[in-house]
């Protein structure tokens, strides 16, 4: 019988330590949080037909299932592109391990949410993100599993490309690896449980 597909997990952001504490940026932190927990490194990942695309990836189990037994094999992809670029790599990444788009789990940061809500959906609109814009391009299709990580609107009439381009504020950091851990756990009931039980248990109130 042969194995499933493993799942591909995204975390969004822009490369390098100028963006690294950015609101735009908090999907990343999910993946470095799901890493931090499986024990594994990002290294160059594999494309169709020999090429590199341009990302880091890391082969994990996701997760613990009951008894005990290790989660869903997933692979976590981290594009080293600008966010507007996303589209390619996550497109190869996808079609190199045959993924369907149904298996695929895409986190960013969410605008339209509250800062420190999380949101599962799968499908809709793209709300203006440049970086899911650009996977729904590559892929043709809009029906893939997002993670959304609440960073709230603006203050005031700070514009929105300005606002997702800084750094959390003092008081959100005090709040953020809250944010983080909570947004990787439920990146781990999406794969182990499924959307619906998954958003049974994270769209709850819990503060």
């Amino acid at each position: 019988m042969t194995a499933p597909a493993p799942w591909v997990v995204v975390g969004l952001g822009n490369p390098g330590p100028r963006y690294a504490g950015n609101r735009h940026n908090v999907g990343q932190m999910v993946l470095d949080e799901l890493a931090r927990r499986t024990g594994s490194r990002f290294q160059a990942a594999s494309g169709p037909g020999g090429q590199r695309p341009r990302a880091v990836s890391a082969s994990v189990r996701l997760g613990v299932l009951p008894g005990g037994a290790p989660g869903p094999a997933a692979m976590l992809v981290r594009p080293t592109t600008y966010m507007n670029e996303s589209g390619g790599p996550v497109g190869q990444v996808v079609r190199y391990l045959g993924v369907e788009p149904g298996r695929l789990v895409v986190v960013h940061d969410e605008l339209d949410i509250p800062f420190a809500d999380v949101r599962l959906k799968i499908g809709g609109g793209e709300g203006g993100h440049n970086g899911l814009r650009d996977i729904s391009r590559a892929l043709g299709t809009r029906d893939y599993l997002r993670v959304r990580v609440g960073i709230g609107r603006p203050p005031g009439r700070q514009d929105a490309a300005d606002y997702v381009l800084r750094d959390f504020a003092a008081d959100e950091r005090g709040e953020l690896g809250w944010v983080v851990d909570r947004a990787a756990d439920a990146v781990e009931a999406v794969v182990r449980d499924g959307l619906e039980a998954a958003q049974r248990a994270f769209h709850a109130p819990v503060r």
